[in-house]
């Protein structure tokens, strides 16, 4: 060990004499691990960030609908009926199946009208969203088809200010309903436009027979009680709507869960894409590295011959010189991640602003900052060394 910190102290003392190109050498480094540390780390933080505001919205449902492509669409057309066939069908297996509607509504309040989203719910809640004011759909409100509405944040500031919302009344395409729920801010612009920032949620009972003119639904949301058997409750729900409008009758099923995870997959496979690609400019610094300890083999030629003539091994000479390469490959790959966290912080900052809260994984920076930097300094540093301790003492000694 006390050889050890003899070397250590050579190598500080020999970077420290050429200090302006040791730094030139280790600026490849900073660049690289920079350049990783903040793909890297952005793509993390974006990925959890993700996945954190999705689970907010609780157990994502099997979504089926007609297959738009099949020769006769009209023959595969969802009814209203099938809700009670399907859902006799499902049994214990599923918690909910829910009609939906692709439409929008006409909404105002006084003077104040809007053009939004009208999603229908049950009185079964797979979100975890918090409510503001008031409550969601129970099962009265449901089964009775009461004309009461849950509306979101930013309805509620549009329509009612500051004011309280809950207990008042908004006319949706002219009919009168009153506010029993009101929710929270949602965490991230992006996901208020994914969940709809301008939303009213209606009894999926109360909708059909008001608002949607006996209209058959687009499509069922089916939430089965195994999350992880979502998509053969998909199949058996295409089966029982198969046995009610013919076998001709075709069906598509869209698993919320695989979808969100196939979402998530792609992103991280962005992030290692991009981390590849800055490896690139590891690479290369590592090379530039390599260079400049070839230079200093040249240059302390003699210097290893008087080494060897009073008892140096090559053990010695390889130690020597390879720790010189580890201290330039790690002091430029700390210094990168110094910066890479920096950049990661400050776009984590602007990100939380559409995503919510994001969590970058210091402690996985750090270890692949010192990973990567022991590992360049190793690899490039190995064949220097190496020449140097293949010196001849008497040869090196004669130049």
């Amino acid at each position: 060990m006390t050889r050890f910190f003899a070397y250590f102290e050579e190598a500080l003392a020999s970077l420290w004499r050429n200090r302006v190109r040791s730094a030139l050498t280790m600026l490849g480094m900073i660049i690289g691990s920079a350049s990783i540390i903040t793909v890297f780390g952005i793509s993390k933080a974006a990925t959890s960030g993700i996945a954190a505001s999705f689970a907010s919205f609780g157990q994502q449902p099997a979504v089926i609908f007609a297959d738009p492509s099949q020769l006769y669409p009209s023959i595969a057309q969802i009814h209203y009926r099938d809700i009670a066939a399907v859902r006799d069908a499902l049994g214990d297996r599923a918690r909910a199946v829910t009609p939906q509607w692709n439409t929008s509504v006409k909404v105002s309040a006084g003077a104040i009208t809007e053009h939004v989203n009208a999603t229908q719910d049950g009185s079964y809640h797979a979100d975890g969203l918090t409510m503001a004011e008031g409550h969601k759909f129970t099962v009265d409100e449901v089964e009775g088809a009461q004309r009461v509405v849950v509306i979101t944040h930013d309805l509620a500031k549009k329509f009612f200010g500051d004011a309280p919302a809950l207990g008042r009344e908004l006319r949706i395409n002219g009919i009168r309903f009153k506010v029993v729920g009101v929710y929270g801010d949602i965490s991230g612009s992006l996901f208020n436009s994914l969940a709809g920032s301008s939303t009213v949620l209606v009894p999926y009972t109360t909708y059909h027979d008001l608002l949607a003119f006996k209209q058959p639904p687009d499509f069922l949301l089916v939430f089965p009680t195994d999350p992880l058997a979502d998509e053969a409750v998909g199949k058996s729900t295409v089966k029982v709507l198969k046995h009610i409008h013919g076998e001709r009758a075709q069906y598509n099923v869209q698993n919320g869960a695989a979808q969100l995870q196939a979402f998530t997959n792609v992103l991280g496979i962005i992030g290692t894409g991009l981390s590849a690609i800055g490896g690139v400019a590891l690479v290369v610094a590592g090379i530039g590295i390599m260079n400049i300890m070839l230079v200093s083999v040249t240059e302390r030629t003699r210097e290893i011959g008087i080494r060897k003539s009073i008892g140096a091994n090559r053990r010695d000479i390889i130690a020597q010189f390879l720790i010189e390469a580890v201290l330039l490959s790690l002091g430029g790959g700390l210094t990168g991640m110094l910066f890479g966290i920096l950049a990661t912080v400050g776009a984590a900052s602007l990100l939380s602003k559409q995503l919510g809260t994001l969590l970058i994984p210091y402690l996985l920076i750090v270890s692949i900052a010192l990973a990567f930097s022991l590992l360049v300094g190793t690899v490039f540093g190995s064949y220097p060394a190496m020449r140097a301790a293949a010196m001849d003492p008497i040869e090196a000694l004669r130049s």
